[in-house]
């Protein structure tokens, strides 16, 4: 049976937060952190893996404060790993896999830094860093992608959106269906509160706070971290740099493949997870 988002829709009040998410599935809990673009939620993000990695886990895919069907947030103010943290403490949860693309992969980086005994393994897609000085990446200024990205947050449209989603993937003919775009501009203007949050504060949002990369050795969760090699929203030289220096982490680069690696090549991307985290 295809499992639908009415299906494993839940709700949660944290201690300041009301969290939307979807559940399902049982065994090690593996979380699920969507991207920061206009119109992301936990389903959007991850619809392709959810049914098959609760096969195998307990897969919990929030929509973060400030995104989706969860509270609004001040982004002057909020820490999205708190969220996390306060999420994972409602739901009884001690320690979970993080998976997390783009935004939702550097929250992932910053909980196995700064909160390393909730993480048991770290997977990232695209995650981006504050790095310098790219080799492969744009120089001077946001990428392509992020730059469409933050017009996104003013104009939502399904143009607008048609625009984001075909620099998100590779493969355009494939992905970018009239379907997705109209999905992912009914739930950015279905939230203008959250679109306006952070418009007010970007390009501070959507990452309030970025991970100290000096730190990036002391992570002791097992990495695997995954890059479109034809991301243009954030370059793979970023994983790669990751890679040299997080001590139990391999990357995984996939050619013909955007910055949304877990939609554009979900049955080897729930593969690889579903072996990394059953066997390491």
């Amino acid at each position: 049976m295809t499992l639908l988002e009415s299906d494993i829709a839940k709700d949660v009040q944290t201690p300041h937060w009301r969290i939307h998410y979807n559940e399902a599935g049982t065994g090690h809990p593996v979380v699920l952190l969507h991207g920061g673009g206009p119109g992301a939620t936990g389903w959007s993000n991850y619809s392709p893996n959810i049914e098959a990695l609760s096969r195998h886990f307990r897969v919990i895919a929030p929509d973060l404060p400030g995104w989706g069907d969860s509270d609004e947030v001040d982004f002057l103010a909020y820490d999205p790993i708190d969220a996390v943290c306060e999420l994972l403490d409602a739901l009884g949860i001690e320690q979970a896999a993080f998976v997390g693309n783009s935004m939702g992969g550097h929250t992932s980086l910053r909980m196995a830094i700064e909160r390393p005994e909730r993480v048991s393994h770290l997977i990232t897609m695209g995650a981006p860093i504050q790095m310098g000085p790219f080799l492969f990446g744009a120089g001077g200024g946001p990428s392509e992608g992020l730059t469409i990205m933050y017009q996104g947050y003013s104009d939502a449209s399904p143009e607008a959106m048609k625009r984001l989603v075909e620099i998100m993937v590779y493969d355009r003919a494939r992905f970018a269906t009239p379907e997705l775009c109209e999905q992912r501009s009914a739930a950015a203007l279905g939230h203008p509160q959250h679109l306006a949050n952070i418009a007010r504060v970007a390009p501070k949002a959507p990452i309030p706070i970025w991970a100290d990369l000096r730190t990036l050795a002391s992570i002791t969760a097992p990495a695997l971290l995954i890059h479109g090699r034809d991301d243009r929203v954030v370059s793979f030289e970023s994983t790669l740099f990751l890679a040299a220096n997080i001590p139990d982490s391999r990357a995984h680069i996939i050619n013909r493949c955007g910055h949304w690696a877990q939609l554009e090549h979900a049955a080897e991307f729930n593969r690889q997870v579903i072996e990394f985290v059953t066997h390491h």
